[in-house]
């Protein structure tokens, strides 16, 4: 892991970009000098680490006294995209656009982008928890459910998951969320228009996990309230803390 770039703005928390082989990422930590539980914090829909949504969540989790790190994935951020990966999403839009059914395409774009991201993190979470200012236990939040499925039942370092019920998630992740057993914050935002209110509720039904909690509020995809970053903290902190 090579650390390319650093900055404190005026909340303390410390922001350094970093690369690990060619995986860019970007890894926030707080003030104290004592080491700190992680949170890895993940993206897709090609959306970039510097997405200003993730890193005000990022900023905002670091300051209550977490390491935060977010990578850009394979096809996300300034990473390049495969010939596959541009025809999938320019058949997307037109599907789409047309009001055609997008889940087969959705499958086979989403599965492959997951089972490629996978071992970029877990690579990733083995250089953090080498660094003296990262202590564990880790934790899992973002908006992509799929790869936070997969990666909580390949990676038992991962302690607690908070997901939110934003983006497809492939059959192949369906049908392995009974094997999550850690406890889970699932947000569904009642309005989204891409995700069926009732699939969402199927997922949250289908997880493995003796304490989990699903938090719906009204609105779209992007209206969820930002008294659930505070919440979603709270609940890190009776599990990783």
């Amino acid at each position: 892991m090579q650390f390319t770039s650093e900055q404190r703005p005026d909340d303390g928390v410390l922001e350094r970009e970093f690369t690990l082989g060619e995986t860019p990422g970007t890894l926030w930590t707080p003030e104290s000098a004592a080491p700190a539980p992680l949170i890895l914090m993940s993206h897709n829909n090609g959306l970039p680490k510097a997405d200003p949504r993730l890193v005000a969540r990022a900023r905002y989790t670091a300051a209550r006294g977490y390491a935060v790190a977010a990578i850009d994935a394979a096809g996300c951020g300034d990473r390049p995209r495969s010939a596959a990966d541009e025809q999938a999403r320019a058949d997307l839009r037109r599907a789409m656009q047309a009001g055609e059914p997008v889940d087969e395409i959705f499958e086979s774009f989403i599965g492959p982008l997951v089972e490629n991201a996978v071992p970029e993190w877990q690579t990733t979470l083995d250089a953090l928890l080498e660094l003296p200012e990262i202590g564990g236990p880790v934790g899992y939040s973002g908006g992509w459910t799929a790869l936070g499925i997969r990666l909580a039942v390949v990676e038992p370092r991962i302690a607690a998951a908070g997901f939110f019920a934003g983006g497809y998630v492939p059959r192949a992740q369906r049908e392995e969320a009974w094997q999550l057993t850690i406890p889970l914050l699932f947000l569904l935002q009642w309005d989204d228009e891409g995700n069926p209110r009732q699939r969402a509720l199927d997922l949250f039904n289908a997880f493995g996990s003796k304490e989990k909690t699903l938090h719906a509020n009204l609105g779209g995809h992007t209206g969820t309230p930002w008294f659930e970053l505070e919440d979603g903290c709270r609940f890190l902190d009776r599990h990783l803390k």
